[in-house]
Protein backbone atom coordinates (compact mmCIF):
# COMPACT_ATOMS: atom_id res chain seq x y z
CA UNK A 1 0.00 0.00 0.00
CA UNK A 2 0.87 3.63 -0.58
CA UNK A 3 0.35 5.37 2.74
CA UNK A 4 0.05 9.35 2.14
CA UNK A 5 -0.67 12.30 4.52
CA UNK A 6 -2.69 14.93 3.29
CA UNK A 7 -4.50 18.33 3.38
CA UNK A 8 -7.55 18.37 2.05
CA UNK A 9 -10.54 21.22 2.80
CA UNK A 10 -8.05 22.71 5.11
CA UNK A 11 -7.57 19.10 7.37
CA UNK A 12 -4.58 16.91 7.73
CA UNK A 13 -5.74 13.42 6.99
CA UNK A 14 -4.09 9.72 5.46
CA UNK A 15 -4.86 8.07 3.02
CA UNK A 16 -4.22 5.16 0.42
CA UNK A 17 -3.54 5.67 -2.97
CA UNK A 18 -5.87 3.85 -5.06
CA UNK A 19 -4.99 4.84 -8.54
CA UNK A 20 -6.50 8.60 -9.34
CA UNK A 21 -8.25 8.42 -5.61
CA UNK A 22 -7.12 8.17 -1.72
CA UNK A 23 -8.98 5.92 0.22
CA UNK A 24 -9.38 7.89 3.45
CA UNK A 25 -8.24 6.60 6.41
CA UNK A 26 -9.93 6.93 10.00
CA UNK A 27 -6.66 7.95 11.38
CA UNK A 28 -3.10 7.41 11.56
CA UNK A 29 -1.83 4.18 10.03
CA UNK A 30 0.88 3.74 12.57
CA UNK A 31 -1.32 4.17 15.75
CA UNK A 32 -4.98 3.67 14.65
CA UNK A 33 -4.74 1.13 12.26
CA UNK A 34 -6.11 0.70 8.49
CA UNK A 35 -9.55 1.19 8.84
CA UNK A 36 -11.53 3.38 6.47
CA UNK A 37 -13.94 6.13 6.60
CA UNK A 38 -15.46 5.17 3.29
CA UNK A 39 -14.74 8.52 1.80
CA UNK A 40 -12.75 8.78 -1.54
CA UNK A 41 -11.05 11.99 -2.71
CA UNK A 42 -9.16 12.32 -5.78
CA UNK A 43 -5.55 12.99 -5.38
CA UNK A 44 -5.42 16.27 -8.25
CA UNK A 45 -7.74 18.19 -4.86
CA UNK A 46 -5.36 16.97 -2.16
CA UNK A 47 -1.81 18.85 -1.42
CA UNK A 48 0.43 16.13 -0.15
CA UNK A 49 2.20 16.26 3.10
CA UNK A 50 5.05 15.17 4.52
CA UNK A 51 3.83 11.45 4.87
CA UNK A 52 5.02 11.20 8.59
CA UNK A 53 6.16 13.67 11.57
CA UNK A 54 8.67 11.62 13.68
CA UNK A 55 7.18 12.23 17.17
CA UNK A 56 10.86 11.17 18.87
CA UNK A 57 13.55 11.34 16.51
CA UNK A 58 15.28 11.02 13.31
CA UNK A 59 18.09 8.63 13.06
CA UNK A 60 20.80 9.49 9.63
CA UNK A 61 23.43 6.86 9.41
CA UNK A 62 26.67 8.48 8.03
CA UNK A 63 28.99 7.51 5.15
CA UNK A 64 27.19 4.61 4.35
CA UNK A 65 28.42 4.41 0.59
CA UNK A 66 32.05 4.14 0.45
CA UNK A 67 32.14 6.53 -2.74
CA UNK A 68 30.30 9.09 -0.39
CA UNK A 69 33.03 8.71 2.22
CA UNK A 70 35.75 8.49 -0.16
CA UNK A 71 34.62 11.58 -2.22
CA UNK A 72 34.33 13.54 1.13
CA UNK A 73 37.60 12.53 2.41
CA UNK A 74 36.53 9.96 4.92
CA UNK A 75 37.22 6.51 5.99
CA UNK A 76 34.27 3.76 5.91
CA UNK A 77 33.12 3.52 9.35
CA UNK A 78 33.32 -0.20 10.89
CA UNK A 79 30.27 0.24 12.50
CA UNK A 80 27.13 2.51 11.28
CA UNK A 81 27.71 6.32 12.18
CA UNK A 82 24.31 7.68 13.92
CA UNK A 83 23.64 11.34 14.43
CA UNK A 84 19.79 13.02 14.69
CA UNK A 85 17.92 15.30 13.07
CA UNK A 86 15.38 17.21 14.98
CA UNK A 87 11.35 16.34 13.91
CA UNK A 88 10.80 20.25 12.78
CA UNK A 89 13.91 19.63 9.85
CA UNK A 90 10.57 17.61 8.06
CA UNK A 91 9.25 19.11 5.61
CA UNK A 92 6.94 17.62 2.53
CA UNK A 93 6.84 17.17 -1.21
CA UNK A 94 6.50 20.19 -2.99
CA UNK A 95 7.81 22.30 0.28
CA UNK A 96 10.69 24.61 0.12
CA UNK A 97 14.29 23.66 1.35
CA UNK A 98 14.89 27.33 3.12
CA UNK A 99 18.67 28.30 2.49
CA UNK A 100 19.81 30.02 5.95
CA UNK A 101 21.66 32.74 6.00
CA UNK A 102 24.14 31.32 8.36
CA UNK A 103 25.84 29.06 5.58
CA UNK A 104 27.17 29.34 2.30
CA UNK A 105 26.92 25.96 1.04
CA UNK A 106 23.82 24.06 1.28
CA UNK A 107 24.07 20.45 -0.23
CA UNK A 108 21.64 17.94 -1.49
CA UNK A 109 21.56 13.77 -0.44
CA UNK A 110 18.96 11.79 -1.54
CA UNK A 111 18.79 8.94 1.07
CA UNK A 112 16.01 5.72 1.37
CA UNK A 113 14.31 6.51 4.27
CA UNK A 114 12.94 3.41 6.70
CA UNK A 115 9.58 4.20 8.85
CA UNK A 116 9.44 2.22 12.21
CA UNK A 117 6.33 0.49 12.76
CA UNK A 118 6.35 -0.78 16.53
CA UNK A 119 8.83 -0.03 19.39
CA UNK A 120 12.30 -1.64 19.04
CA UNK A 121 14.47 -2.09 21.62
CA UNK A 122 17.63 -4.23 21.09
CA UNK A 123 16.02 -6.27 17.93
CA UNK A 124 18.78 -8.65 15.73
CA UNK A 125 19.70 -8.27 12.16
CA UNK A 126 17.80 -11.31 11.58
CA UNK A 127 13.92 -9.45 12.95
CA UNK A 128 15.16 -6.14 12.31
CA UNK A 129 12.60 -5.34 9.00
CA UNK A 130 10.20 -6.83 11.02
CA UNK A 131 9.34 -3.55 12.67
CA UNK A 132 9.61 -1.71 9.62
CA UNK A 133 6.16 0.07 8.59
CA UNK A 134 7.37 1.24 5.33
CA UNK A 135 9.55 3.35 3.24
CA UNK A 136 10.26 6.61 1.94
CA UNK A 137 12.05 9.12 0.19
CA UNK A 138 14.51 11.41 2.19
CA UNK A 139 17.03 14.45 1.57
CA UNK A 140 19.90 14.78 4.19
CA UNK A 141 20.03 18.26 3.52
CA UNK A 142 23.29 19.65 5.29
CA UNK A 143 24.83 22.99 5.77
CA UNK A 144 28.36 21.73 4.51
CA UNK A 145 30.51 24.39 5.59
CA UNK A 146 28.78 24.19 8.66
CA UNK A 147 29.18 20.72 9.06
CA UNK A 148 32.90 21.55 8.99
CA UNK A 149 33.62 24.46 11.28
CA UNK A 150 31.20 23.21 13.99
CA UNK A 151 32.81 20.29 14.83
CA UNK A 152 29.61 18.68 15.14
CA UNK A 153 26.64 18.05 12.98
CA UNK A 154 23.34 19.13 15.04
CA UNK A 155 23.41 22.57 13.50
CA UNK A 156 24.57 21.52 9.89
CA UNK A 157 21.97 19.04 9.61
CA UNK A 158 19.04 20.40 12.12
CA UNK A 159 17.85 23.36 10.07
CA UNK A 160 14.40 23.97 9.62
CA UNK A 161 13.40 22.30 6.31
CA UNK A 162 16.28 19.85 6.39
CA UNK A 163 14.77 16.84 6.14
CA UNK A 164 12.33 16.26 3.02
CA UNK A 165 10.32 13.46 2.99
CA UNK A 166 7.93 11.83 1.02
CA UNK A 167 5.47 11.01 -1.25
CA UNK A 168 4.50 8.73 0.18
CA UNK A 169 5.27 5.55 2.13
CA UNK A 170 5.02 2.46 0.74
CA UNK A 171 4.44 -0.53 2.90
CA UNK A 172 5.32 -3.45 0.53
CA UNK A 173 8.62 -2.21 -0.60
CA UNK A 174 11.59 -4.34 -0.25
CA UNK A 175 14.94 -2.38 0.20
CA UNK A 176 16.86 -5.03 -2.43
CA UNK A 177 20.23 -4.04 -3.56
CA UNK A 178 19.18 -3.39 -6.96
CA UNK A 179 16.70 -0.42 -6.50
CA UNK A 180 18.27 2.59 -8.17
CA UNK A 181 18.45 6.05 -6.00
CA UNK A 182 18.97 9.23 -8.53
CA UNK A 183 19.35 12.71 -7.35
CA UNK A 184 18.58 15.59 -10.18
CA UNK A 185 19.07 19.05 -9.48
CA UNK A 186 17.28 21.44 -12.32
CA UNK A 187 16.67 17.49 -14.50
CA UNK A 188 20.25 16.96 -14.13
CA UNK A 189 21.46 13.78 -12.41
CA UNK A 190 24.50 14.65 -9.61
CA UNK A 191 23.62 11.20 -7.83
CA UNK A 192 23.20 7.48 -9.47
CA UNK A 193 23.61 4.63 -7.01
CA UNK A 194 22.08 1.44 -5.78
CA UNK A 195 20.79 0.08 -2.81
CA UNK A 196 23.42 -3.17 -2.66
CA UNK A 197 26.56 -0.14 -2.49
CA UNK A 198 25.43 0.95 1.05
CA UNK A 199 28.08 -0.66 3.85
CA UNK A 200 25.05 -1.31 5.87
CA UNK A 201 21.74 -3.24 5.09
CA UNK A 202 19.09 -1.75 6.66
CA UNK A 203 18.26 -5.03 8.51
CA UNK A 204 21.40 -4.05 9.80
CA UNK A 205 21.25 -0.71 10.83
CA UNK A 206 17.98 -0.65 12.25
CA UNK A 207 19.30 -3.73 14.83
CA UNK A 208 22.50 -1.61 15.35
CA UNK A 209 20.78 1.92 16.09
CA UNK A 210 18.02 -0.23 18.40
CA UNK A 211 20.59 -1.34 20.45
CA UNK A 212 21.24 2.49 21.33
CA UNK A 213 17.83 3.96 21.20
CA UNK A 214 14.64 2.88 21.92
CA UNK A 215 12.80 3.14 18.52
CA UNK A 216 9.32 4.15 18.54
CA UNK A 217 6.61 4.01 15.96
CA UNK A 218 7.21 6.70 13.59
CA UNK A 219 10.49 7.35 13.87
CA UNK A 220 12.69 8.02 10.30
CA UNK A 221 15.85 6.19 9.94
CA UNK A 222 17.54 7.79 6.74
CA UNK A 223 19.98 5.24 4.97
CA UNK A 224 22.63 6.99 3.77
CA UNK A 225 23.16 8.93 0.34
CA UNK A 226 25.60 8.02 -2.38
CA UNK A 227 28.42 9.54 -3.49
CA UNK A 228 27.83 13.45 -6.42
CA UNK A 229 26.48 15.42 -3.39
CA UNK A 230 26.47 19.01 -3.92
CA UNK A 231 25.46 22.19 -3.48
CA UNK A 232 21.89 23.98 -4.82
CA UNK A 233 21.12 27.65 -4.80
CA UNK A 234 17.80 29.62 -4.41
CA UNK A 235 15.50 28.91 -8.01
CA UNK A 236 16.52 25.59 -8.06
CA UNK A 237 14.59 22.10 -7.99
CA UNK A 238 15.74 19.03 -6.24
CA UNK A 239 14.84 15.63 -7.08
CA UNK A 240 15.45 12.28 -5.58
CA UNK A 241 13.66 9.43 -7.16
CA UNK A 242 13.90 5.69 -5.87
CA UNK A 243 12.20 2.78 -7.59
CA UNK A 244 9.15 1.37 -6.36
CA UNK A 245 8.91 5.06 -3.86
CA UNK A 246 8.08 7.67 -6.70
CA UNK A 247 9.80 11.09 -6.58
CA UNK A 248 10.44 14.03 -3.88
CA UNK A 249 10.51 16.85 -5.50
CA UNK A 250 11.39 20.19 -3.28
CA UNK A 251 12.22 23.99 -4.38
CA UNK A 252 14.46 26.23 -3.44
CA UNK A 253 14.54 29.17 -1.72
CA UNK A 254 16.98 31.72 0.14
CA UNK A 255 15.63 32.79 4.20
Amino acid sequence: MRVVRFSHDDVIRFGIVDETDLVVLAGDPLFAGFDTTGERVPLAEVALLAPVIPRSKIVCIARNYRDHAAELGNEVPTEPLMFLKPNTSVIGPGDAIVRPPQSQRTDYEGELAAVIGRVAKNVSVEDALDYVFGYTIGNDVTARDLQKSDGQWSRAKGFDTFCPLGPAIETEFTPSPDVRIVTRVNGEVHQDGTLGEMVFSPAEFISYASHAFTLLPGDVILAGTPAGVGPFVAGDVVEVEITGLGTLRNPVRDA
